[in-house]
């Protein structure tokens, strides 16, 4: 059955789709290949389609449906308007990746079918009568689905290929929804329909979030490619994430809807701007690049914001997310939290480092002989995300006034 609903989970997750998407679509003038802007167009009127379904969607075959349709329009944009030669091999990766553990929560679906006789979220929230095993059994298939989607380490080797491939509108996309998709799918199912399975295994999953918070941290140091610095960077965050979410508290859970949120405007930008930059100057590499803020004062000043956004630093929207998320761990288990917090400072240190490497020094000129500042078009572009990163950290009762009695009713 076709069942929707809204609250406030869905509401701002449907909302940060409809902010990406018309952005994505701007980007449509310097697409290659030019002969096929009107497909380009198309995909991504197809894949808004299916998130805001995905998002409003209260039948679990519905979900599921509208969940496995994400990756035929993402499928063609990475393997059509990608940017390098491995472009067919990334598309593979995300397609067959994300599709092959999801064939777990199919059949899990099937199986509460067959035993409830529905499919419907609201009325499996109300059933009672599931035993132990099934209960652990259909939490794990729906886990495999959705840590993969997050994604989770060990589960992460297609994201940073896709986003290496992909091309800009591609990259925001995927790091500004499409990794949203596990953390909502964690929220509103594993917590909603398995809470007792979600309480067993809360421990391993914080052993999977801490280690993969500091193995992303720890890997980003070592990346050349722009793109991947950030898509491991977003690892990282997916599992602040998910430490928050099972530890089973509002502020923890609160914590980790706003570092979602934030994460899609901050992580979209940063990818924005590398973007721009390759277009510019055809090369993605980061030691061609540096100082670049004595003749790319626009762009410098608009990267030295999303980084500190990306940091956390008071004042920009990740830092409400990222200190309930602490708040919240330290409720649940303080060992996790200290954990956590070691990654937060990793992340500050790559983040600073790239920073410095990429603005700062001496020009290279020996690598590139012209520098372009960004274009006016470009400049409003990115201006919608500088007033998000300031106005969702300064007045972030706008967010918890909608979310919080969805939070409280899950």
């Amino acid at each position: 059955n076709i069942l929707i609903g809204l609250d406030g989970l869905s509401y701002f997750m449907i909302l940060l789709t409809t902010f990406l998407i018309p952005i994505c679509l701007l980007l449509s003038w310097n697409i290659e290949p030019h002969t096929k802007t009107l497909e380009y167009i198309n995909f991504f009127f197809l894949l808004e389609s299916i998130l805001i379904g995905i998002f409003c969607s209260l039948d679990l075959f519905l979900f599921y449906i509208l969940f496995e349709a994400v990756l035929i329009p993402m499928y063609f944009i990475v393997g059509i308007f990608g940017s390098r030669e491995r472009k067919i091999r990334a598309s593979y990766f995300l397609f067959l990746y994300t599709l092959v553990s999801s064939i777990l929560m199919f059949v899990a679906i099937l199986f509460l079918y067959f035993k409830t006789g529905t499919t419907s979220y609201l009325l499996l929230k109300t059933f009672k009568s599931f035993d132990y095993l099934t209960e652990n059994i259909c939490w794990i298939a729906f886990f495999f689905s959705f840590a993969v989607k997050m994604p989770l380490v060990p589960f992460h080797i297609w994201l940073p290929e896709a986003h290496a491939e992909a091309p800009t509108a591609g990259s925001v996309i995927l790091a500004g929804i499409l990794l949203k998709l596990g953390g909502y799918g964690f929220i509103r199912f594993s917590l909603g329909l398995f809470p007792d399975s979600s309480a067993f295994f809360s421990p391993f999953i914080h052993v999977l979030s801490v280690f993969g918070v500091i193995y992303a941290s720890l890997t980003t140091f070592q990346q050349v490619d722009l793109k991947k610095i950030i898509a491991y960077s977003s690892v990282g965050h997916m599992g602040l994430v998910t430490a928050a979410i099972f530890s089973f508290n509002y502020e923890a859970i609160f914590g980790s809807v706003f570092l979602m949120l934030s994460h899609g405007i901050v992580s979209s930008g940063l990818f924005l701007m590398v973007g721009f930059l390759y277009e510019k100057h055809h090369t993605r590499v980061l030691k061609y690049y540096s100082g670049l803020i004595h003749v790319m004062p626009l762009f410098s000043f608009f990267f030295i914001v999303f980084t500190l956004g990306n940091i956390g630093l008071p004042g920009t929207s990740s830092f409400i997310g990222e200190i309930l998320i602490i708040i919240g761990c330290f409720k649940m288990n303080s060992w996790t939290a200290l954990l956590v917090s070691t990654g937060m400072v990793l992340g500050a240190g790559y983040s600073l480092w790239l920073c410095n490497r990429l603005l700062f020094g001496n020009i290279k000129k020996y690598s590139i002989k012209e520098f372009k500042d960004i274009s006016r078009r470009e400049f409003f572009i990115l201006l919608p995300f500088l007033f998000l990163v300031f106005f969702l950290g300064l007045y972030p009762d706008i967010i918890t006034n909608l979310l919080k009695t969805s939070i409280l009713n899950l």
